[in-house]
């Protein structure tokens, strides 16, 4: 299987789950500002979600340019990801209808450590199918903003038992880490397209 399918299977999954979650939203019945108090917990859970399915997707788009070969480990580690990304919707609408209640908080942080292990196991897999040429391996280094995420989340969760609000920090702190631009696939790039040149 050519790498392009996976892609384009990938976009159209996600895609898919962003409409699941704007489908959960429903305007006020009121017409006055003060209308959408009651609704706000679901448009800010709903901006959080698309803000971390657009940078899985976005981060799925990097990886997919470096990568030569596909192989069955991958695929299967490609639709682990994308079954974790698929429960987002679900999560999102429980921990926002419940005003980030501790069980919903903590639950919405299981869900997003494991979008973020199937992640890492989708980029070991490519590694491991792609020879060292294609830059995969160096591009990803020692990934420490995964491993940071990972962390963030694992706190998260028993903290919403605590103090649900210091949990949904750490959901947005971690989704704007990944807000910041990551070079390294593109620095990769830069260099091979650098030595083809030449």
């Amino acid at each position: 299987m050519t790498k392009g399918r996976v892609e384009a299977f990938s976009d159209g999954v996600i895609a898919i789950i962003i409409t699941i979650m704007v489908l959960e939203l429903h305007p006020p019945e009121g017409t006055a500002l003060s209308d959408l108090a009651p609704v706000l917990p679901k448009i800010l859970g709903y901006v959080l979600s698309f803000a971390y399915v657009g940078i899985y997707w976005n981060n799925h788009h990097h990886l997919m340019q470096l990568v030569r070969h596909v192989r069955g480990g991958v695929l299967w580690a490609n639709m682990h990801l994308l079954f974790w990304l698929s429960v987002i919707p679900f999560t999102t609408a429980w921990m926002s209808e419940h005003h980030a209640a501790p069980v919903p908080t903590a639950l919405y942080g299981g869900n997003l450590i494991m979008c973020g292990i199937a992640y890492t196991i989708l980029v070991r897999a490519l590694i491991s199918v792609n020879p060292p040429e294609t830059g995969l391996a160096e591009a990803i280094g020692n990934d420490w903003k995964g491993w940071v995420s990972v962390g963030g989340y694992a706190l998260a969760i028993p903290l919403a038992f605590f103090n649900r609000w210091i949990s949904v920090a750490i959901y947005v702190s971690i989704a704007l880490l990944w807000f910041v631009p990551d070079t390294r696939i593109e620095r990769v790039l830069h260099k091979q397209h650098q030595l083809e040149l030449k």
